[in-house]
């Protein structure tokens, strides 16, 4: 239950916008929801996300701290806080939010240490499949926080004014990353000692519109080499993905051993390791 989302449905556009007022306006009196005494703090999220194409939710865990006043019950079921993600000027027409219409809210769960705080936990829900993400949402995120209490008010038809509601943005950043994959193959098998051996691959990286894994290209990797009986996997030589994607790296073969590319990840991209590939030296 959102008060967004009951104000939406209620009465449309012009009370969203009251919802979005200053709190200096929210006076309980006008038809606005008053300011929720409570306050977040120490909120939790990954520094960063990979993102692939799933068919279900992509769930993001979170975490932080909520602190109220003696006038809240967290225990009533017509309460609720939950953490979302944003860009732009918070509560503004041309910002962007996700994960906030489709995320369950998160569970608070009162401190007894610290009476009147609670810790409260849950995910930032989305949905690559059900065009959640544009590839333009790669990239820094930050965590906006919200509470509210209907405070037993039908929220088919509530008076506003006595509902509470707060929400607080910068609380986290994090960014979204589009998954990257790669492959390898190292060859011939067995291998000559002293003669060529080469490893080919492909670079891929998810659309989230189309959800599909596209060529890579222009990207650098690193040929990985880690030798039979040894867990030391040192970096032999870089290559470059073509405009297939497509990756090729030759090296003398000289001992027994396993293969792979390694992607190091950028800004708007996931690290990727390819599976080893081992290669019998003779």
């Amino acid at each position: 239950m959102r008060i967004r989302a009951t104000v939406a449905a209620v009465t449309g556009a012009l009370a969203l916008a009251a919802f979005a007022a200053p709190a200096a306006q929210a006076t309980g009196t006008d038809g606005t929801p008053y300011t929720l005494n409570v306050s977040f703090s120490g909120a939790k999220i990954a520094s960063s996300v990979k993102i692939g194409a799933p068919t279900g939710a992509f769930k993001i865990a979170y975490s932080y701290t909520l602190k109220y006043g003696s006038d809240v019950d967290i225990t009533q079921p017509d309460f609720w806080s939950q953490a979302y993600l944003y860009r732009g000027t918070l509560g503004s027409d041309t910002s962007r939010e996700l994960g906030y219409d489709k995320s369950d809210t998160a569970t608070c769960t009162a401190n007894a240490a610290t009476p009147g705080t609670a810790t409260c936990t849950g995910t930032i829900d989305l949905y690559p499949s059900e065009g959640d993400l544009l590839n333009t949402d790669v990239g820094s995120w930050s965590v906006a926080v919200e509470a509210g209490a209907l405070n037993g008010q039908d929220p088919d038809n509530p008076d506003y004014s006595k509902v509470g509601f707060k929400e607080q943005g910068g609380m986290a950043t994090t960014r979204l990353l589009r998954n990257v994959a790669v492959t390898a193959n190292a060859g011939p098998e067995p291998v000559t000692k002293g003669s060529t051996r080469t490893t080919t691959g492909k670079l891929t990286r998810v659309d989230w519109q189309d959800h599909k894994y596209h060529a890579f290209t222009s990207q650098t990797v690193t040929l990985q080499f880690k030798k039979a009986g040894t867990s030391t996997v040192t970096n032999v030589k870089t290559a470059k993905s073509d405009a297939y994607g497509n990756l090729k790296a030759t090296t003398t073969a000289a001992y027994d051993g396993y293969w792979r590319f390694s992607y190091a990840g950028s800004a708007y991209a996931s690290t990727a390791l390819a599976t080893m590939d081992y290669v019998d030296v003779r």
